[in-house]
């Protein structure tokens, strides 16, 4: 039999972009026929797409790491290295997806939904493609970006239109099995439902979906039980049915103290007071059941509540029942707003965004002055620090930016300490050396003009 797991931490890795190419064309009669290094391919993304016919988290259970394949490298002959293959992740619908500390990154609901996960990192251009007016024959290439990181939590919230919740045999899942084609587990023991069961049910001209929720009990939404593990599939549901077993033998139960632990276990958990509730007074085929159902039913439409006598059984009351919860879906789902199904929020970047930042700070006892943001980031991976040339290129870039114009704004000097890349200035991939700043940047007062020497003024 399938476990059913509805929570894993899934620690999910893009494919890196693959490594620019630094190539000459060479043949006969040229042997120096120009640049012609291809471009690194990009690496891999790890995407999230919904399949309805997913049912379970546990293969993520299994196997919580997942990685993409990474690009490969450019060649030479302008020949682009391939990309490296996706890795589709198939989740069941209703999959919410959190960051560790409990941040909701986004909500999977409808069938093909998308969403990627981890991003692949992008090829490094070759020398071909870096290849100017200025710069004829580029001698280095640019490296692939490493690709993104990501460890999130997937939860599995049931999408259903109603919930059928109550004590551990109480007959929810001998109600879905007679409304429904379902056919989840029945025994008579405590606990028999170990997962959500979901059933289809045609009312009339409406088409609605049941999910037995597996018992509740006394401090469940403490953990106790089974419940603090699957109230949550209760979230999705806009009405809820309390199953009430008129036929319990425990002393110290009844339908009316069993809706109030019910009922109380429900608030404790939050968020689900909006629902509109019906009470399904179960097992009237017993006799005494039914004298009993009989007996509580007006206290509880004193309440407030709608009440049907049913047999799971029988099947008596079972269509008054499945008409009742339709008019219920039918009036929620007119109340709702349109679904949006995979709508993803997009943040504009502001017009007079510059892309980084600078900032003094002190770094391991020692002043430093830390570039931060995505374009010096990115740079900085895709640099062949080994390659004087590409380093030049770099310095060009920044410069072009405005790095060492704002430097120089906060007081930089020669010598002082820069740090670029990261996020904390404590990271690998951040880059610390001494500022040595150019003279097209704006470093004329300390030099002064092309073709001057201030240390000569006055001799």
């Amino acid at each position: 039999m399938t476990t059913f797991v509805d929570r894993v931490v899934l620690h999910a890795t893009a494919g890196d972009g693959g490594d620019g190419c630094a190539s000459i064309h060479r043949e006969k009669y040229k042997p120096l026929g120009g640049p012609d290094g291809g471009n690194g391919g990009r690496g891999g993304d790890v995407v999230l797409v919904v399949e309805p016919g997913t049912t379970t988290l546990l293969e993520y259970h299994h196997s919580p790491h997942r990685k993409a394949k990474s690009g490969q490298p450019g060649q030479g002959n302008n020949r682009s290295g391939a990309d490296g293959g996706d890795v589709i992740l198939l989740v069941p619908n209703g999959t919410l997806v959190k960051s560790v500390d409990g941040r909701i990154i986004t909500d999977l609901v409808g069938a093909d939904t998308r969403y990627v996960l981890a991003h692949g990192g992008r090829g490094g251009l070759g020398n071909a493609a870096l290849a100017s007016p200025r710069r004829k024959a580029p001698g280095f290439a640019l490296l692939g970006e490493p690709g993104e990181s990501a460890d999130v939590v997937l939860e599995l919230k049931s999408v259903a239109d109603v919930a059928l919740v109550g004590y551990p045999s109480a007959g929810k899942s001998s109600l879905v099995a007679a409304v429904s084609a379902a056919r989840p587990k029945i025994a008579d023991y405590p606990f028999t439902t170990l997962i959500p069961n979901l059933g289809v049910v045609d009312a009339g001209d409406v088409r609605f979906t049941v999910a037995d929720v597996p018992g509740l009990i006394p401090g469940a939404s403490e953990g106790k039980g089974l419940g603090l593990e699957f109230l949550r599939h209760v979230e999705r549901c806009s009405v809820l049915v309390h199953v009430l077993d008129c036929a319990t033998l425990e002393p110290d139960r009844d339908p009316i103290s069993d809706l109030d632990v019910i009922e109380a276990e429900l608030a404790a958990y939050g968020g689900l007071l909006d629902r509109p509730r019906l009470v399904a007074l179960n097992k009237i085929d017993v006799p005494e059941a039914r004298e009993l159902a009989e007996l509580v039913t007006a206290d509880l439409e004193a309440r407030g509540l709608r009440v049907l006598s049913i047999s799971a059984v029988s099947h008596e009351g079972l269509r008054a029942l499945g008409f009742a919860m339709a008019q219920l879906v039918a009036e929620a789902r007119a109340a709702a707003p349109p679904a949006e199904p995979g709508r993803q929020l997009l943040r504009p970047v502001p017009v007079d965004e510059t892309g980084f930042s600078v900032t003094r700070e002190e770094i391991d006892g020692e002043p430093a002055f830390v570039v931060r943001g995505e374009k010096p980031r990115r740079w900085v991976l895709q640099t062949n620090f080994s390659n004087p040339e590409a380093v030049g290129f770099l310095a060009d870039r920044l410069a072009r930016l405005g790095v060492e114009d704002r430097l120089f704004e906060l007081g930089a000097r020669e010598g002082d300490t820069v740090v670029i890349g990261g996020r904390t200035g404590h990271d690998n991939d951040a880059v610390v050396f001494d500022w040595e700043p150019t003279i097209s940047a704006g470093a004329e007062h300390l030099h002064g003009r092309r073709g001057t020497d201030l240390r000569l003024d006055g001799r």
